[in-house]
């Protein structure tokens, strides 16, 4: 097991190919995907084809970044993941922070204490200037994630996408946090 970092309850851990059925239940749960791409569960042989070696590969890509499976410190449970990946290969300048949870952790502070821990990370230790995280602007529940991890909002996009959900007409927002204003 490959280790990111560690909160005060989880582990956040580079995925495996023994995490595919646990990636499965979570992107097929149309509850967590409600904001998400077309908004609907992911096939789970989309997840087992795609998704998970798409993840895998990332690491050797990204230079350790990417998707990182989050864990129980406790038990080991699944809990589910959280992303912290640049957007471009060859630099850690500017990092997408994102996080998709069970929803039997919602509402625990999980969300928050990863996004935290993430961000603590990326401005100490991996010279990241800035992390940047995009949500509908109706998932009120992921933006309020990322005011209090200590993200701004930055603006509101209006992108035409090929299959809107319900909520696409008030766009995307996206926040950010540089690191010459975080308050570790």
């Amino acid at each position: 097991m490959t280790v990111f970092c560690a909160t005060e309850r989880m582990v956040l851990r580079r995925f495996t190919p023994a995490d595919e059925a646990a990636l499965v239940t979570l992107h097929g749960d149309a509850d967590v995907m409600r904001f998400v791409g077309n908004g609907r569960p992911v096939p789970g042989e989309v997840v087992r084809r795609e998704t998970l070696p798409a993840i895998l590969a990332d690491y050797g890509r990204l230079g350790g970044l990417g998707l990182f499976a989050a864990e129980s410190r406790v038990d080991a449970t699944f809990l589910g993941w959280f992303e912290f990946r640049p957007r471009d290969p060859a630099s850690r300048d500017d990092v997408e922070l994102g996080y998709r949870l069970h929803r039997a952790q919602w509402g625990r502070g999980l969300a928050t204490e990863g996004a935290r821990t993430l961000l603590r990370r990326g401005f100490t230790d991996l010279a990241v200037r800035r992390v940047h995280a995009t949500t509908m602007a109706v998932n009120h529940a992921s933006r309020r994630v990322l005011e209090k991890a200590g993200l701004r909002y930055v603006r509101t996009v209006h992108e035409d996408w090929p299959e809107p959900i319900a909520g696409a007409e008030h766009g995307d927002v996206e926040y950010e946090l540089l690191r010459a204003h975080w308050r570790g």
